[in-house]
Parts: C-alpha cells; structure tokens; sequence
C-alpha cells in the first residue's frame, strides 16, 4: 500500500527550475534554474525561499560543499560562482568554459566538472585553478558519479558511460549503455543505475559494467534518479511530467505521482531529492514549482 500527499508547492521562479540541492541544516534545500536565481528554501515553512544570489544566465547545477559552507553555482557558458551558506555573499568565481555546465562532483579539493562541450574540467578549489581537462566526447557530458572504489564515471549525450580512475583520470572502461542521452547514474552497492533520454531504467555491475537488466521505465527521457534513505526504494523523475516510485530489491514500479491524480507537475521533472527530513520528496519542473511529497509505504 502506497500513499502519496503532497504537503507544499513552493513558487516563485520566473522560469524553469532545473536543480536541487540539500541545505546546510537537514530542513533546508536550495533551487536554481533558468532565472538564474538560486533561492534557500526551508521545509518548515510553506512561504516564498531566501534568494540568495543571481547570476546572469541559467543553471543546471548546484553543489554544496558542506565543511566549507561552500554553495558552487554552476552559470551555463561561463563557470562557476562560491557562495557562502552561512553570510550569502559570493566568495569566489572562475571563468573557465562558454559551454554549459550539467553536473560537478566533489572529491577532496576537487571540483569535478561535466561540460556541454565534452570535456571533464577538473578544478582545485581552494586555489580556483583548472588543473585538469579531459576531452572525453564531442557532445555533452550529462552526469558524473563518484564510486565507492575511487572511479568517476561520466555518462554523456553520445550515450555512453566511461569510467575513469580519480587518482590519474585514466580511461578504465567504456560502454555504449543507452540509445541517447545518459542522463542521469546512481549506486546501489555493487549496482549501478542509469536512466537516459531513451527512457530506460538499465542496472549494471559496478565493476565490470556489465549489463544486468533494462526496464522501460517511462514514456519520455528518465531525468533524474533518487534513493530513498533506507535503500528500498527508487524515485525516478521524467520529461513525461510524472515521477515514478520503484520497489528496488523487486525492480518494480509501486507508484506513479501525476497531475491527475496527486496534483503533479505540469511539465517536465527535472530533478529530484529524497530528503532524510521527514522522509520528503522533492521535485523541481520546467512548470516553474517545486513540489514536496511525503510518500508513505506499507508492506
């Protein structure tokens, strides 16, 4: 039995929200999208967020670095913006690409950086200096994943995943693991998940990136992917306006959050958060909201 109530709708982007990310406190999160407004939002609140900063372009990316207190604001075609959760000032910019910028990744001093022109952009960040450039595809690189045993694995829009050792960022391995876009990769122990533009939900070993199962999860481009705390259960968020909850040991979908149904969105979800604070989850769309959904399974 699954129960789905929605429990806020935050607005006021003027445009497409394309990213979360979680706060400093467990009852915060910030958004950014295509107003370039990157808003603090708090879950106790059912009120307008904080605009924090503004850049002057979109952004698809946020990454809080949390023992810097440290929020890094991806602006597409031009870099990246420090922001300091604590004061809300800028701290810090580099200006290093003219492409956009669809995901970055933390390791230690490094910011990882997955660029729309296929390159890997590794930056130091206490020095804001690149120290590396990897030219990886010659179209967009999507999503970055840190694994547990040191390797990046970099899904991109010619479909492929590639899988590089942090330590020299040397190729280890390459699939070509969907028919578009990877868009989206998460890790489940010795599981590897991804969801594409192709609309498939496929499942890989993590080490030898064998192929295990391919599910057709939805009609549209799988967006994003999120994990339940507990590991028991799947959120997928797709451009077919609906988020799909899955049973993971059973690979199985046990519930689909629409509009008709659960006041869902409107358009396209984009981006999605499960939240440990009282188990919400959250979800952005190009229909300009934010919704926050408590999802109650009993066996």
């Amino acid at each position: 039995m699954v129960q789905i109530e929605k429990v806020i709708t935050y607005t006021g982007h003027s445009d497409a929200v394309y990213t979360l990310e979680c706060g400093v406190e467990p009852h915060q999160f910030y958004s950014a999208g295509g107003d370039g407004n990157i808003v603090e939002w708090d879950l106790n609140q059912t009120d307008a967020g904080r605009l924090i900063a503004k850049v002057n372009a979109s952004v698809y990316c946020l990454r809080l670095v949390p023992e810097r207190h440290l929020l890094v604001v991806a602006q597409n075609y031009e870099g990246i913006h420090l922001i300091d959760v604590l004061s809300h000032k800028e701290v810090g910019s580099l200006r290093f690409t003219d492409s956009a910028i669809f995901d970055m990744k933390v390791v230690g001093d490094l910011l990882l950086v997955a660029t729309g022109e296929g390159k890997l952009i590794v930056i130091d960040l206490p020095k804001l200096k690149v120290v590396h450039e990897l030219e990886i595809s010659d179209q967009n690189l999507r999503d970055l994943l840190i694994t547990s045993d040191g390797h990046c694995l970099v899904g991109s829009s010619d479909g492929y995943i590639r899988k590089y050792r942090i330590s020299d960022f040397q190729l280890v391995k390459e699939v070509e693991a969907h028919s578009n876009s990877v868009f989206t990769l998460l890790q489940k122990g010795n599981t590897i998940i991804s969801g594409s533009r192709d609309a498939r939900l496929k499942f890989w070993d993590a080490t030898t990136l064998l192929e295990d199962e391919s599910i057709n999860a939805h009609m549209y481009a799988i967006n994003d992917i999120a994990e339940r705390k507990d590991g028991a259960y799947l959120a997928t968020a797709s451009m077919d306006k609906t988020i799909k909850v899955w049973d993971y040991a059973q690979r199985k979908l046990i519930k689909v959050i629409d509009k008709a149904r659960h006041q869902g969105h409107l358009t396209s979800v984009n981006k999605l958060l499960w939240m440990e604070y009282k188990d919400f989850l959250i979800s952005c769309s190009d229909d300009r909201s934010i919704g926050v959904w408590r999802i109650d399974i009993k066996k």
